[in-house]
């Protein structure tokens, strides 16, 4: 009798499919990170504390928590715009000490530049790895093709939709063909049908494109619809609670939502990130507004 969780069942094929994952090359290695901010009174917070874990190559990893557990420091620091109090990360056993072209960013707030054309945004980074003028914009045009907005190439970004900006804004990453690409709550500001078109959209570029992703959310059911693996922190200090490896079959459908394994891998998610819930409503002094008649 299987005596796992329903969330770590799997079928034989999908188990193949995580061991040969597994024996793919290693390019991302965090060991025992730790990173720690100034408090005003001169004190230090430990936001981050041994985080440890390996990425592999063609991996689609998402990183959850509560709020203040550090994901988003986390890929910060993986982007290299952040420094290291303690341990080591490593792309392609090459320590990361700052920002580079083999890691793409993409950050939830719309980070283009509003004075240039959607071409010239992508070119861009193109431009900053060293292409020529002719070189960059015949790229960067490729890329727009394959993100449906070659029709857009002389508009502003004022004159998009915030989820064709984010499009954009995932080209302009790609474009100079990175090792990984790092998105921190990409999809958070976009209303809940455009999030569904870009999750398909960027499960599609993932599928066709040679790229390792790291993804920071907040939302579990985006977590489990994207994800290879999910990592699962805890707060103060932030560290590694549980890495689950995700029961769903590739391609993902939006029917796999209600599908029983989906679901089971989200209670999970929830009792990791939630685990006082049910003490939750004591926790807050209500006081009570309404009118005797007026009461539920």
């Amino acid at each position: 009798m299987d005596t796992l969780p329903e969330y770590k069942r799997m079928t034989p094929a999908l188990r193949d499919r995580f061991e040969r994952l597994k024996k793919r090359p290693v390019i991302l290695e965090c060991r025992d990170v730790v990173k720690e901010f100034q408090n005003g009174g001169g004190s230090t917070r430990r936001v981050l504390d041994k985080i440890s874990f390996e990425v592999h190559n063609r991996e689609f990893i998402s990183i959850i928590g509560p709020s203040g557990c550090g994901k988003s420091t986390l890929i910060r620091l993986i982007a290299g715009l952040e420094t290291l109090n303690g341990g080591d990360i490593l792309l392609d056993k090459v320590p990361v000490t700052k920002p580079g072209a083999e890691r793409g960013m993409v950050f939830q707030k719309y980070t283009l530049f509003p004075w240039l054309s959607v071409l010239r945004n992508v070119m861009f980074g193109l431009e900053c790895a060293g292409k020529d003028r002719d070189t960059a914009d015949y790229m960067a045009r490729q890329w727009l093709d394959i993100i449906g907005l070659e029709k857009y190439a002389n508009y502003y970004p004022c004159q998009l939709s915030g989820g064709m900006q984010q499009r954009v804004a995932i080209a302009r990453a790609l474009a100079p063909q990175p090792r990984v690409l790092l998105m921190d709550e990409p999809f958070g500001a976009l209303d809940a049908q455009t999030r569904t078109q870009m999750q398909n959209y960027l499960l599609e570029v993932w599928k066709n494109v040679d790229i390792t992703i790291l993804f920071v959310t907040h939302d579990l059911d985006e977590a489990v619809y994207l994800s290879d693996r999910i990592l699962a922190l805890r707060a103060n200090p932030g560290k590694i609670n549980e890495i689950i490896e995700v029961p769903l079959e590739h391609p993902r459908t939006q029917e796999m939502i209600l599908s029983a394994p989906f679901q089971a891998t989200r209670r999970r998610l929830d009792e990791l990130i939630n685990p006082h819930r049910a003490t939750m409503k004591n926790e807050f002094k209500i006081i009570n507004m309404v009118g005797a008649d007026h009461n539920f």
